[in-house]
């Protein structure tokens, strides 16, 4: 189980947008997420009239490490690290390792 999960609110720990607080918006591999807002970069893109895109440059967000992330706790307003437990009926659940509360409800 995936302690970082798509669509999940994490901050960034560390970097030059450290403090950034965004969603995730791609599991890029085992390691890499991208997060929306944080990691910006310009790209020159050239254009390519068979797929529509116009040449210029753009700015797009690139994978961040996992490590540099964390899972935003509401309750703390903190970034905090996350476990994995099972259940009585036999469900594996994450949870926060500050206050044990339960992530996926």
């Amino acid at each position: 189980m995936r302690k970082i999960r798509k669509g999940d609110d994490v901050l960034v720990l560390t970097g030059r947008d450290k403090g950034k607080r965004g969603t995730v918006l791609k599991i890029v591999d085992a390691e890499h997420v991208v997060v929306e807002g944080a990691n910006k970069v310009k790209k020159h893109q050239r254009p390519n009239p068979m797929k529509g895109i116009t040449g210029g440059i753009i700015e797009k967000e690139m994978p961040l490490h996992i490590s540099n992330v964390g899972l935003f706790n509401p309750g703390t307003k903190k970034a905090d690290r996350v476990g994995v437990k099972v259940l009585e009926d036999g469900r594996r659940v994450r949870y926060f390792k500050s206050n044990r509360e339960v992530v996926d409800a």
